[in-house]
């Protein structure tokens, strides 16, 4: 059964904080409607959101007002029948007139209302997540904020020779085979060979490992979900920026990221409090069109339509004091992982303009990868508050009361948070690059040697 549509942000905030609406869709450059683009087109949107509502909130109390009519007139029906006899017919007839001039109208209003309604939560889907104060505002690369670096990069010079990049790497070493991929589905899918198998295996063993130490539960989750998860999570399966396969003849998508079969887990779910915090791990295929990805930057395995990837999935109380404390959490676990990977890296904290619409805040972790000379993005992790949660209707039973006094209270929407272990692919180009040896060969790095059963990756 598919999940009724609803609001992913609480309608309450454009009632009581359209200027905070303003400054997000400013700081992120959100268009709600399309022909709002010139001038203070952030304050036209809020503007005309609050027009809709208050249209929407007149009917429904219009509608309200009729039937209490209704109710006045049935019980002026009810004195009729205590009349005498004689009197009933004549005070009946205008009554009878009465409750049918009402009934049409009552029908006539709620089908306004109703289409009221309908535009006005098809306007306020479009508005993204509200962004945590401490976001940096942007919309560019360069807007976001290093937070730290782990690691050094190596100085190959000094080591006397010059680095190759994966993609060299992995055909002096028949490691991947791109020509193979090309054939027989088309241009960015590939085959992985020999020793790289092992190492996506070991990767994904590795990152499980880590998620399993840390209590979250391991799942394999289907590589396919209904396009109404994948909305209710904040993704567009439909149209031509989408980044979705959809299948054909069918309300499938393959997914993009575990975070849709996770966090779809507990859709119109109720919970209880002493449930939470939930956390799982999922190990899923990831498909992605990729459209309009080209460039340096995107060559070899850094940008592919299909890839293997471990993620992070929680679902936490709908308060922002936990749900930004499991943030920091899942960020370190993101750190240890490449850390035991002996792989160079920055944390960012992402600019306003680069947010997904679900996000309220996210940090990327970029590896050093000495083809490109660069870092580049290996995992994200995301607060999105109970901006998905709304939609998916996952929600808890939330304690009321003092101390001694607690009993259960009105149900609350949980928080949901997502992050990366490992997106497989992105790792083994900063596996061979970073740890490439004079000898052509690769070192393996330590943490995974007991699940490759060698040191070192050679040909």
């Amino acid at each position: 059964m598919a999940l009724p549509s609803a609001p992913m942000l609480d309608i309450k905030l454009l009632r009581t904080e359209p200027d905070l609406l303003v400054t997000t869709l400013r700081d992120r450059g959100v268009r709600v409607f399309e022909d709002l683009t010139e001038g203070d087109w952030a304050k036209a949107s809020v503007d005309r959101l609050v027009e809709l509502d208050e249209r929407y909130r007149s009917l429904l109390q219009e509608e309200e007002s009729i039937r209490r009519e209704m109710n006045e007139n049935s019980t002026a029906m009810k004195a009729v029948g205590k009349m005498p006899k004689e009197e009933q017919a004549a005070a009946r007839t205008p009554l009878i007139e009465a409750g049918r001039v009402l009934r049409e109208r009552e029908k006539d209003v709620k089908a306004k209302a109703e289409e009221a309604m309908s535009a006005r939560d098809s306007a306020w889907g479009h508005m993204p997540n509200v962004t945590h104060p401490d976001v940096p505002r942007g919309h560019t690369d360069d807007d976001h904020k290093q937070l730290h670096t782990w690691g050094t990069p190596r100085d190959f010079e000094a080591e006397g020779f010059a680095p190759r990049d994966h993609l060299q790497i992995a055909e002096d070493l028949d490691l991947v085979d791109f020509g193979a991929g090309s054939k027989v589905v088309g241009a960015k899918f590939y085959y992985l060979k020999n020793d790289a198998v092992l190492l996506d295996l070991a990767l994904q063993r590795y990152a499980l490992d880590v998620a399993a130490k840390h209590g979250f539960t391991l799942h394999t989750t289907p590589d396919l979900a209904r396009v109404d998860i994948l909305q209710g999570l904040g993704f567009n399966p439909r149209g031509e920026s989408t980044q979705v396969y959809s299948i054909a003849d069918s309300d499938l998508c393959l997914v993009g990221t575990a975070e849709i079969t996770l966090g779809g887990m507990l859709a119109d779910t109720i919970l209880e409090a002493e449930q939470l915090p939930i956390l799982v791990a999922g190990l899923s295929h990831c498909f992605r069109t990729e459209a309009g990805a080209a460039g340096k930057e995107s060559r070899g395995l850094y940008r592919v339509h299909q890839f293997t990837k471990v993620e992070l999935f929680a679902f936490v109380e709908g308060d922002l004091e936990v749900s930004e404390t499991m943030h920091m959490r899942m960020r370190d676990i993101e750190e240890e992982i490449f850390q035991g990977l002996e792989l160079p890296y920055q944390v960012l904290d992402i600019a306003s303009g680069d947010l997904g619409g679900p996000a309220y805040r996210k940090y990327d972790i970029e590896a050093w990868m000495p083809g490109r000379g660069e870092y580049g993005e290996v995992t994200s992790t995301s607060n999105c508050t109970d901006y998905q949660a709304r939609r998916l209707r996952i929600r808890y039973r939330a304690e009321s009361g003092g101390e001694g006094k607690k009993s259960k209270g009105k149900n609350r929407f949980v928080h949901m948070l997502n992050g990366t272990a490992i997106a497989n692919t992105r790792t083994i180009l900063a596996v061979l690059e970073n740890h490439q040896q004079e000898d052509g060969t690769v070192r393996v790095p330590e943490a995974l040697r007991p699940y490759m059963g060698k040191d070192v990756i050679g040909r």
